[in-house]
């Protein structure tokens, strides 16, 4: 994946999205509490695709922003489809393309009419939607009987978390008018995984695999982003290591972000 280089006439869009790319894969780790908790995902849902699929099978990145996933699934060598609801957002991309076989499809995912896939992945999306419900049934019509779809989301399950469920609300759609916005602000609701488990069965879906990621520190919160600071990489690696695999609800509470892959039924 090619860096960019900046110029006076990018358009906000572009700087804010060489900002976040700064800071999640271009090096800068200033930040080093977003970009522990940024690489944990990334790697979580890489590594959960290539157990899953072979090489030149399809995949869809819904709302794929900057595309530096479909940018390195794409060296690696799987077919990608991009897709994002900012269009003016493909340039950018390109202009990281090095190799591989990467298609673009920027447009609502509700409207999205593309061919099925092998796979689609939906990375820190579903909790920007006010209908999560219908997202995932949309998301299951992309992919193929007996394909996959990766998700990764914020857990609701954490312990700092204070948003609310979407099974306690009757009317979601008081919360259309502020859906699909980026970044942590655009947060509607925080899945429990509960919640995502009966939303991926009435999809359709079939849960395969569930993998936590980001504790307190990974995380960098209760002020502990502090202790990145001088903290061994190494050693923060192996507390995550050790701290996924704490049983059950504690568990759940501890992290901050799941990924789960999801299969859709051959039936």
């Amino acid at each position: 994946m090619k860096i960019p280089v900046k110029n006076a006439e990018w358009p906000e869009s572009w700087n804010v999205s060489f900002n976040y790319d700064s800071m999640e894969v271009f090096g800068n780790k200033s930040n080093k509490a977003y970009y522990y908790a940024y690489q944990n995902r990334f790697k979580s849902l890489l590594s959960a695709v290539e157990k899953c699929l072979r090489l030149n099978e399809t995949v869809i990145d819904l709302a794929a922003g900057s595309g530096n996933i479909s940018l390195t699934l794409a060296e690696k060598g799987y077919r990608v489809i991009w897709n994002d609801l900012r269009s003016e957002l493909e340039p950018y991309i390109r202009s990281k393309y090095e190799k591989g076989v990467i298609l673009y499809r920027p447009g609502n995912i509700f409207e999205l009419e593309v061919e099925t896939a092998d796979a689609v992945i939906i990375s820190e999306i579903i909790e920007h939607v006010a209908h999560p419900d219908e997202f995932l049934i949309k998301v299951a019509g992309l992919v193929k009987k007996g394909g996959y779809v990766f998700l990764s989301t914020p857990l609701g399950d954490y312990f700092l978390n204070h948003l609310p469920r979407f099974t306690d609300f009757k009317n979601p759609e008081i919360f259309e008018e502020n859906q699909f916005k980026p970044n942590a602000d655009g947060h509607i609701f925080l899945l429990y995984l509960d919640e995502l488990q009966a939303l991926a069965a009435r999809a359709g879906l079939k849960v395969i695999q569930i993998r936590l990621n980001n504790n307190p520190l990974t995380s960098g919160h209760l002020k502990l982003r502090y202790l990145l600071n001088w903290l061994p990489a190494g050693f923060v690696a192996t507390l995550e290591k050790c701290t996924v695999k704490f049983p059950g609800a504690f568990a759940r509470k501890i992290h901050s972000n799941v990924v789960m892959v999801l299969q859709r039924e051959e039936i």
